[in-house]
């Protein structure tokens, strides 16, 4: 609306008077009487005679231009207020037209068909009642004049504008009974035009006479509707919230309606409500126009309009045995509704925002075809990926084998994969009865539904999953694999092979049209309301359908589910189409006893690692490991894994293997033996492989991984078979474990981690159980013992004794050495370097640092040439500089006791000295002091 004021035009002012030229005119004269005395000439005095002229004539043309100036005022006047008028009607054409939009008539609604909010109607609700004068939200500026506050008093009302008045407890009309029988069909029509059955309902004796009993509204009224009843004289008002009631002239109001219309003649009528009373003229309908208006109602309001707003599927007549899936899941307008999902189907497609009830239709339909046919005949794997809770209550259906739930991101996606190895095998059966389809098979092979809530959401998850539902879609109807797939989009999430196979539809409401569209072939699910009404409202249309045809759902109670589950309760449960999930713990005891065939095969080189879960072909295979031919495992794991129970199973299934432990030293020793073959077992075994390279110095480190990494490439060649755990893979590390054909994978921190130690983006699971880990594509649930594994270990090193007469030590502290080595050799004489007897008799043990041995170097040379070099491990620098050592000594651990022994020029070999171990001199020392 324009709520610009308007300005008036102002009044044409009078144009100014011209002045008198008197001095022009004394000019002249002037001039005359000059050329007068100076010629003497009487015709010199005719120029005298101008300035009356002059005069004259400037008074003549100053009239003439207020007289035009005068009537171009009045032109631009006239103009500017027809302007005015103009501006005026088209403001209040304007506002009219404003207030016919927000209370709308017949003729209006009829015109522009009213839009229809959710607010239920009530006595608030406005009713147009007729059309007059109203106040104007026009406002006008300007001059004080008698045609100004005219033109104001015309511009502060509008004309032949609605007058809405609230419901109320309803409206009387008195007068001439033609007259107001008419008013009263404009304003019931005008109510019923506006508002939905739902929302109002119609009663009384009038509907009938009138011609209003055609109106949808008026049928059996919807709960929670508005009642309104039209009566005429004295009859009774039924259970009614307001009433319109025809009186004649003068009769009496009924009590509670303040609001009364006497009617002369259609335009001449009088409104008297609490405000006041006021002049109106009222909107009339003739009997065959309402009854046309009713019959173009019912056509827009179609047959949801005249469905029932509530149906239990106790009410409804169940269907007898029949060779498909028929089954009753609703009201029609005239029947119950059934549908066939074999004859119909094979396969359907439910849309429903939320809040439709497309839940509830689910459950009905489940439980109308479980009431139909036993357990035998059909079963049910039943798929909620919307919070979990939509199918608990068909939980205890004799024929529902399976629920899948978002809850279960691991079991959802292995359910989902059966369903392929599902296909197979109902292949495979009906290969094997010589029949073609289903139906050759004399009820030998039973149906199967699987019934999928929200399935953009599975999709959405698992997107790669949408190939099977594919392949169950284009080979299930002979199968008698059948899928109902809801969602709330059609569009962008049932691809066109998918939806090819689906001719069965059923539309709830939805948000756009292009989905009704798509799924029924109309814009019927787009246009019903979004009230609580139109929750359990559906379009079923089949692939012989015109048109889809409206039904209303019926809901499912506790009885329904009670009685399906009675009737078959001697019945067998179907079989579930897919095998149990793995445990959380398995025994060892109890996979050797699922598996008899590789039980005792442990001499063989036969070892159980664990069970692996292949959905996918319905199998649940042990999964082995052969000491002596595989080359070996490699697995990977956080801390709290269970990786090294996947090395204490194979411990205990083979007492002869080498376990590498985590001591440096040890590990160290175990891997030189393997190289240089001086051990060979069948199996050898390293845990926390990572942290062990990591505590090696990074020259011992390197070599370590690299003797590791040759002796498991030629693993095979010398029948040696290696399981390797470690947390992270990275580094040199990755070649060693990239060696191992097999990667076993188990929890990891991240998902980062998990690609990459080598695992692949689906087979992630953040909190995956210890003890389950990923082999490949394959799930595996780690067999657990708790045998206490007998493995062979490696040594230290054995203890020093003096190999030769002579002896040279290089320590860094020779003052605590020697007094170590006295006390561990009494019967050696044991000095510094500088200290030493030249001629000294028996075994003589000389210890310095590396600075004292280069200044006795010739004692050093004599050491080296005749006696023996001990090294302690914190002089691993002085290995190359004093003794001449090129190759990598043995690892030994710092302040430990340990040292290098190097006789005759041999390679380096590691030895322990207890004494020179700071952890244990101490307790030496007090025990030497307690003798």
């Amino acid at each position: 609306m324009d709520l610009q004021s308007l300005s008036l035009p102002a009044a044409a002012e009078e144009p100014p008077r011209q002045p008198v030229p008197f001095l022009a005119a004394v000019v002249p004269i002037a001039a005359g009487v000059v050329l007068w005395l100076i010629t003497g000439s009487i015709f010199s005095l005719c120029f005298a005679a101008l300035g009356p002229l002059m005069i004259g004539a400037s008074l003549l043309d100053g009239i003439r231009s207020r007289r035009r100036a005068r009537r171009l005022a009045a032109e631009r006047e006239m103009h500017a207020w027809s302007a005015a008028e103009q501006e005026l009607q088209r403001r209040h054409r304007r506002e009219r037209r404003e207030m016919r939009r927000s209370f709308p008539d017949v003729a209006s609604s009829l015109r522009e068909p009213p839009l229809r909010d959710l607010q239920p109607v009530d006595a608030g609700t406005p009713v147009v009642i007729g059309s007059g004068d109203r106040p104007s939200a026009l406002r006008v500026h300007g001059d004080d004049t008698e045609r100004s506050r005219d033109f104001r008093e015309r511009a502060a009302a509008i004309s032949d504008a609605p007058i809405a008045v609230p419901m109320g407890r309803g409206v009387c009309l008195r007068g001439p009974l033609p007259v107001v029988t008419a008013a009263a069909r404009a304003l019931v029509v005008q109510l019923c035009l506006q508002h939905a059955p739902s929302q109002l309902a119609l009663s009384g004796g009038a509907l009938e006479p009138l011609g209003l009993a055609g109106f949808p509204h008026a049928g059996r009224a919807r709960r929670g509707a508005w009642r309104l009843a039209v009566v005429i004289g004295d009859e009774e008002v039924p259970d009614a919230a307001a009433q319109i009631r025809l009186r004649d002239v003068d009769g009496d109001v009924p009590e509670g309606v303040t609001t009364i219309i006497d009617c002369i003649d259609p335009s001449r009528a009088r409104l008297r409500t609490a405000a006041g009373l006021e002049d109106i003229a009222v909107e009339c309908l003739s009997r065959p126009q309402t009854v046309a208006i009713a019959a173009s109602s019912v056509e827009r309001e179609g047959e949801v309009a005249q469905l029932p707003d509530h149906v239990a599927l106790g009410d409804l007549t169940p269907v007898g045995d029949a060779t498909g899936l028929l089954a009753v899941i609703g009201q029609t307008e005239t029947a119950s509704h059934a549908v066939d999902l074999v004859e119909d189907g094979p396969h359907a497609i439910v849309t429903g925002m939320t809040g439709s009830g497309k839940s509830e239709l689910l459950v009905t339909w489940v439980t109308a075809i479980a009431h139909a046919h036993s357990p035998e005949q059909v079963a049910f794997v039943l798929a909620d990926f919307k919070g979990g809770t939509a199918f608990d209550p068909l939980r205890e259906l004799p024929h529902v084998t399976a629920v899948i739930t978002d809850l279960d991101d691991h079991g959802a996606r292995r359910g989902v994969q059966s369903l392929t190895a599902e296909l197979r095998r109902r292949e495979t059966l009906l290969a094997d009865l010589g029949a073609r389809s289903i139906t050759e098979t004399a009820g030998r092979m039973g149906r199967l539904v699987i019934v999928v809530d929200e399935f953009a959401a599975l999709l959405q998850e698992h997107p790669d999953l949408a190939v099977v539902f594919t392949d169950i879609a284009a080979r299930g109807r002979a199968l008698g694999m059948h899928l109902i797939l809801g969602t709330q989009r059609a569009a962008g999430v049932i691809r066109d092979a998918l939806a090819a196979n689906c001719p069965l539809r059923v539309s709830l409401r939805v948000a756009d049209a292009a989905d009704s569209r798509l799924v029924i072939g109309t814009d019927d699910a787009a246009e019903l309301s979004g009230g609580a009404e139109s929750r359990g409202l559906a379009f079923v249309r089949r692939s012989q359908d015109e048109r889809p045809i409206a039904t209303r759902i019926a809901l499912t109670g506790v009885s329904d589910l009670r009685a399906v589950g009675a009737r078959w309760a001697d019945a067998v449960p179907p079989a579930s189409p897919w095998l149990p999930s793995l445990p959380h713990r398995l025994p060892i005891e109890q996979l050797e006893l699922q598996h008899p065939e590789v039980t005792g095969n442990a001499e063989d080189g036969v070892l159980l690692v664990g069970l692996g879960d292949e959905p996918e072909q319905q199998w649940q295979r042990p999964v082995i490991l052969h000491a002596g031919r595989d080359r070996g495992l490699a697995i990977v794991g956080g801390s709290g894994s269970g990786r090294s129970g996947v090395l204490r199973v194979l411990a205990a299934q083979s007492p002869d293997a080498l376990w590498v432990t985590a001591d440096p030293e040890q590990a160290w020793d175990a891997v030189a033996d393997l190289s240089a073959g001086r051990a060979s077992p069948r199996l050898v075994l390293c845990d926390d492989l990572d942290q062990l390279v990591g505590r090696l110095p990074s020259d011992h480190s390197m070599a370590f991984v690299e003797r590791l990494e040759t002796l498991v490439r030629a693993g095979a060649a010398r029948r040696m078979t290696f399981a390797l755990a470690t947390g992270r893979v990275s580094g040199q590390l990755a070649r060693v474990m990239d060696a191992l054909p097999t990667r076993m994978i188990l929890r990891t921190g991240t998902k980062l981690e998990h690609l990459a130690a080598g695992g692949d983006n689906d087979g992630y699971v953040r909190g995956r159980l210890p003890g389950r880990a990923r082999v490949g594509d394959t799930e595996v649930q780690i067999a657990w013992t708790d045998r206490s594994p007998k493995v062979a270990l490696g040594d230290e090193g054995h203890r020093w004794k003096p190999s030769a007469e002579l002896v040279g030590v290089v320590a860094p502290g020779v003052r605590r050495a020697v007094e170590c080595l006295r006390r561990a050799h009494p019967q050696s004489e044991v000095a510094p370097v500088g200290d030493s007897a030249a001629d000294a008799h028996g075994t003589q043990i000389i210890v310095g640092d590396a600075e004292s041995w280069q200044r006795q170097w010739a004692l050093w040379q004599r050491v080296r040439a005749e006696g023996e070099m001990l090294v302690l491990a914190e002089c691993a620098s002085e290995l190359r500089s004093l003794a001449g050592c090129r190759e990598l000594p043995p690892y030994a651990e710092t302040h430990r006791g340990r040292a290098w022994s190097i006789v005759d020029g041999r390679a380096p070999e590691r030895v322990i000295i207890p004494e020179l171990d700071p952890s244990t001199a101490g307790a030496q020392a007090g025990a030497d002091s307690e003798h």
